[in-house]
């Protein structure tokens, strides 16, 4: 049985400044050094649009400092399919939608189709990469409860969950699909349409894969996470957020926590009843000041975990050539970044080999530095400096 889409519509008064952020996960010290960098306050509305948890290290301490912050501040939170995961298991049988994405489900070896029993259904990934940053682990771990030993102790320990956490849970169990305000429509996946919407099923808006990508047009600006934006751009490796003016899209997901450099950003919205977009983000990055310049180079590629099979031709020092396997390309990147998954091939994250246009005097976020030059960012996007560096106090 489908569960259809819960949407909230809460009065925003005019000129009152929306903050939206999405794909937290659980990394706390990110939100909250963007929150500080905006300068967020008690007269402005906070919007989470999905994916406030899983996968960061403090998944249970971001949900308790968002639900703290509702109490002194306007914050509305979104349920992201990660998040559905957690819901899915708190309710175990009695739940109505027990869905994963195809590539969940070829990554953790589980049939095609959904079984009967979320419990083993969603019992590879709780006990396989969420297992230490899971907030039910977590709170299971407060409670002094040892680690399930399969899906069979998975209802006593949602049962514990409910009884000694009704806080959490009952904030977890009743995170809205869409929010709908002024001229703005946020959900965490995308939407097909924007009429009709409490007839949409929930789960395809919190999974939307590739959205930008479909073809679609509003009328509201359609507010999503979900889908890294670096994942967009087979050139240019970005994590600012895309701002389709035309078709009234935006896509705020910088990969935060997902991806090596990637960034929280904030979607600051003047009005919601107007047209007027800005952004910021926050990543943790030692910053420095470039002494050289370089010009950019040509027809750059970014390689992106749908499409990151490599060979390794040689390696120097901190560094490994890498040939691409679909495109033929060969690149450097850092040996940090190369690892062999399940399937059996190497694989590299997400990287370039983009030489950033960079003067002197140009502020530079450091992702890490190697023995062939610095992977940096600069206004969002990723890319090699080669040049001489001062650093900022402090850093």
């Amino acid at each position: 049985m489908p569960c259809f889409a819960q949407v909230v519509r809460p009065h925003i008064q005019p000129g009152r400044r929306v903050v939206a952020v999405s794909d937290v996960h659980g990394d706390l010290p990110f939100l909250k050094g963007l929150l500080a960098k905006v300068r967020f306050c008690p007269d402005d509305v906070l919007i989470v649009v999905g994916d406030l948890l899983e996968k960061g290290r403090e998944s249970l301490a971001t949900l308790r400092y968002v639900m703290e912050l509702g109490k002194t501040h306007t914050v509305y939170t979104l349920s992201g399919n990660c998040d559905h995961i957690d819901r899915v298991l708190l309710e175990g049988k009695d739940s109505q939608d027990v869905r994963l994405s195809a590539l969940m489900r070829q990554r953790y070896g589980l049939p095609p189709e959904g079984g009967p029993d979320p419990d083993v259904e969603l019992w590879p990934i709780l006990s396989g990469p969420w297992r230490n940053t899971s907030v039910l682990a977590q709170m299971g771990a407060e409670l002094g409860l040892p680690f399930p030993k399969g899906p069979e102790e998975l209802p006593a320990l949602r049962r514990a969950l409910r009884e000694h956490f009704p806080e959490e849970t009952g904030f977890l169990l009743g995170l809205p699909t869409i929010l709908e305000a002024g001229g703005f429509l946020f959900v965490h996946g995308g939407i097909p349409r924007e009429d009709r919407l409490e007839e949409l099923e929930a789960y395809p808006c919190m999974k939307f894969d590739d959205f930008l990508g479909k073809g679609l047009s509003f009328r509201k600006w359609v507010v999503v996470g979900h889908w890294p934006v670096t994942l967009y751009d087979p050139a240019v490796q970005r994590t600012s957020p895309i701002l389709d003016r035309e078709r009234h899209i935006a896509c705020i997901d910088g990969g935060c926590v997902l991806k090596v450099g990637g960034q929280l950003n904030a979607l600051i919205i003047p009005d919601i009843y107007g047209e007027a977009l800005e952004y910021d983000w926050y990543d943790g990055l030692p910053t420095v000041t470039a002494l050289d310049g370089q010009e950019a180079s040509e027809h750059p590629l970014n390689i992106r975990w749908s499409d990151s099979v490599v060979e390794v031709l040689k390696e120097e020092g901190d560094c490994v050539l890498c040939r691409h396997v679909s495109s033929g390309r060969e690149l450097w990147a850092p040996r940090t970044h190369i690892s062999r998954w399940r399937d059996g091939k190497t694989h590299t994250e997400d990287i370039t080999d983009l030489r950033l246009p960079v003067s002197p005097g140009d502020e530079l976020a450091v992702v890490c530095q190697t023995g062939r030059g610095f992977l940096v960012k600069k206004d969002g996007i990723t890319g090699w400096y080669h040049g001489r560096i001062e650093c900022e106090k402090g850093t």
